[in-house]
């Protein structure tokens, strides 16, 4: 297992000292950059052969984040909030997407917003994202809480996805808006081929 990686209490961890750090599970031949920052360790959870790039930040202060096998997140990504994550296998975040899953009633007019203010002033909700295995999503896209992306889809570059979205389609804008379908079978031929050829990278623990 090879990780680079800094972690929430320390900005001169050095890689040896990595197998002190208490995740949720962690796979083999990680690497999570340097100057990615990764808070509440202990309730993330990374499969094997993911990378996390610089300047990345993923917080789990309430449910888990689970990030599978095979996931790229690049720089500048962020995902906070509360409601929890799941990434699976084979997908990725492309240069800085964030992903939130919590907000808060920001028009109603009957509460106030920020974390700031006292919890009983405030209407605030928590939901789950889900990113199926496939999945691939653009450059400066935008996911709100609750959202599922559907397996094999596809998110140009600068979208806003608030609903679900189907899977095996492209989808782009703001809102995001479905283009076409996005072909499934030589990708998953390709998955099928690759998990032959490299068996050993596919048995967890």
């Amino acid at each position: 297992m090879y990780i680079l990686v800094q972690n929430s209490f320390s900005s001169n961890i050095k890689p040896v000292e990595l197998e002190k750090v208490q995740f949720l599970y962690l796979g083999n031949d990680v690497k999570i950059w340097p100057h990615a920052k990764l808070i509440n360790t202990e309730n993330i959870s990374i499969g094997h052969r993911t990378i996390i790039d610089d300047f990345t930040l993923i917080i789990a202060m309430g449910e888990p984040i689970k990030i599978g096998n095979f996931v790229h997140i690049s720089s500048f990504c962020s995902i906070t909030g509360k409601g929890g994550f799941e990434m699976e296998d084979l997908a990725g975040l492309a240069a800085g997407v964030r992903i939130s899953t919590s907000d808060e009633d920001y028009a109603g007019g009957t509460c106030l917003t920020n974390p700031t203010i006292f919890p009983e002033f405030r209407r605030t909700f928590d939901k789950k994202v889900i990113i199926k295995k496939h999945a691939i999503i653009g450059t400066n896209s935008v996911i709100l809480p609750g959202v599922t992306i559907g397996e094999g889809c596809a998110v140009g570059a600068n979208s806003l996805i608030t609903k679900d979205l189907e899977p095996w389609s492209v989808y782009i804008g703001i809102p995001a808006k479905k283009v076409k379908e996005r072909p499934r079978e030589i990708i998953q031929k390709l998955e099928i081929e690759m998990f032959k050829k490299y068996p050993e990278n596919f048995a967890r623990e």
